[in-house]
């Protein structure tokens, strides 16, 4: 850390230039809002103009005069736009929507404007007991000398024999108010920095995407070559430091056992009375669910990088394909020429040179000036005609979240092994009618792990699409009499 290398990441950091932008209040409470607090990974670019627009609104009306005067589209696109995009603007597969997700960089400026609010006290005494494990664990961990090892395993077996023995006399000690309060604040930062580490992870499979497909217009070498330098490229994200501390760290969280044992403490930990006047708890209420969801955008994202780069060299064999097949023929064309002139007792030119020829200009063939015709156009007004057209069903247009459904299945789950359809929608009721139920069925189809009963069919109730308060008297009755026969459907785990 020098002048010089400040000097820079002030102009290139993207944590920098947000913290230095004139609109950072506005632009580090909207991502903190939309992305950070919530947990989301994505978010539909629509969505979060509209967003947007009522926080220009309401802030914009409590000043005398207009503060931001530009349009919430605008903005979003000027902070996805460049190198240091607070933003990123991307699409994703079979979506015509663009979508807009928080970058490393904006994500680690909003993290340190956290780190300056007050807090009820600074905890010391669990980041030393965290300090002091984590180097009695390296020093364990690393020694070779048995003797050694076995000494320090027999030194916490007497540790643990003198605390059976306080316990079974009645002494048991436990933490005070202050210890509960502490070691809850540093597991709230903990799972914190967990959260915004991947997209971290997500950028650098991005950013070696993109190195590969640089690498593969520009190299000169062999197919061969060029993929075995390719994949040694992608082995060495996986096998870094970094890689290996991820692949552990899934394998770990995608543990069945592992899973329900971080659920029950965290509910264990909750009902303690010295965290009852908390606050806001969701964080590692859900801490589960938002690592997995975190954990499998990022998997995700990697298998469709690795996707596009294996269509990415078909493509370029292909065309490589397709130049050689044009070259055999045309040598093919030229041999039956050859062969045909031979026959008819021709000359056979196999290969000729143009013969030179001199360009003369000469002075009698420029054309002579013509006079521009002057193009004279009716400037009469147009009556506007009268539209035979109801504009109003333009209004009336449904879209089902299939995201959210996807969701509200996969929360269902945590809890159980498998869930029909029909125990879904008790807890989640249908809000627009067939066409939700249709996308029900549809991820149904695309889930690899959702089983199809024919053999059994449910009727589903379609009354609660629309609230009865909200309907004429005369179709009360229609709309308690539409049903839908389907077989069961039970999603799995």
């Amino acid at each position: 850390m020098n002048y010089d290398g400040l000097k820079s990441q002030r102009k290139t950091n993207t944590a920098w230039r947000l913290l230095a932008s004139p609109h950072a209040p506005l632009v580090a409470s909207f991502l903190y809002q939309v992305f950070v607090l919530p947990n989301r990974r994505s978010m539909a670019f629509d969505e979060a103009v509209s967003s947007l627009d009522d926080t220009l609104f309401y802030l914009n009306d409590e000043q005398a005069s207009v503060v931001y005067p530009k349009k919430a589209s605008q903005y979003l696109d000027d902070w996805a736009s460049g190198e240091q995009a607070f933003l990123r603007k991307y699409y994703q597969k079979g979506n015509d929507t663009s979508q807009l997700d928080l970058t490393p960089g904006a994500e680690k400026a909003i993290e340190w404007l956290q780190t300056l609010q007050p807090r009820e006290f600074v905890g010391t005494e669990s980041r030393l007991l965290t300090l002091h494990r984590l180097l009695h664990e390296i020093v364990q961990n690393t020694a070779s000398d048995p003797s050694q090892r076995i000494a320090e395993l027999e030194k916490q077996k007497h540790d643990i024999d003198q605390q059976i023995a306080r316990l079974q006399s009645g002494i048991v000690e436990t933490l005070d108010d202050t210890g509960i309060k502490e070691r809850w604040f540093e597991a709230e930062d903990v799972a914190r920095k967990l959260l915004s580490d991947f997209r971290q992870v997500e950028y650098n499979f991005r950013y070696l995407d993109r190195e590969v497909r640089e690498l593969i217009t520009r190299s000169e070498k062999s197919k061969g070559d060029l993929l075995d330098e390719i994949f040694n490229q992608q082995d060495y994200i996986h096998d870094s430091e970094q890689g290996k501390s991820f692949g552990a760290f899934w394998a770990f969280l995608m543990s069945p056992n592992r899973q329900d044992e971080l659920r029950e403490l965290t509910d264990t930990a909750l009902q303690q009375q010295a965290l009852q006047d908390m606050g806001d708890t969701a964080l590692l209420r859900n801490i589960g669910y938002a690592l997995l969801d975190a954990g499998q955008k990022v998997y995700q994202t990697n298998a469709q990088l690795v996707e596009q780069l294996r269509k990415y060299l078909a493509d370029q064999a292909w065309l490589e394909n397709k130049r050689i097949l044009g070259i055999i023929r045309g040598i093919e064309q030229t041999a039956l020429d050859l062969k045909a002139r031979e026959q008819l007792k021709l000359p056979v030119d196999f290969y000729h040179i143009d013969q030179s020829k001199v360009a003369i200009n000469l002075l009698m063939e420029q054309r002579l000036f013509s006079p521009a015709r002057k193009t004279i156009l009716n400037s009469e007004t147009p009556d506007e005609g009268q539209a035979e057209v109801d504009v109003s069903v333009l209004y009336q247009q449904h879209w089902v979240d299939e995201v959210a459904l996807q969701k509200n299945i996969r929360r269902l789950l945590q809890t159980r092994q498998q869930i029909t359809l029909t125990e879904v929608l008790e807890v989640h009721p249908l809000r627009q009618g067939l066409a939700e139920l249709v996308v029900y069925l549809n991820i149904a189809s695309k889930d690899s792990r959702a089983i199809i009963n024919e053999e059994l069919s449910e009727m589903l109730s379609l009354s609660a699409q629309q609230p009865e308060s909200e309907l004429p008297p005369h179709e009360l009755l229609q709309v308690r009499e539409r049903v839908a026969h389907i077989p069961q459907i039970i999603f799995t785990r």
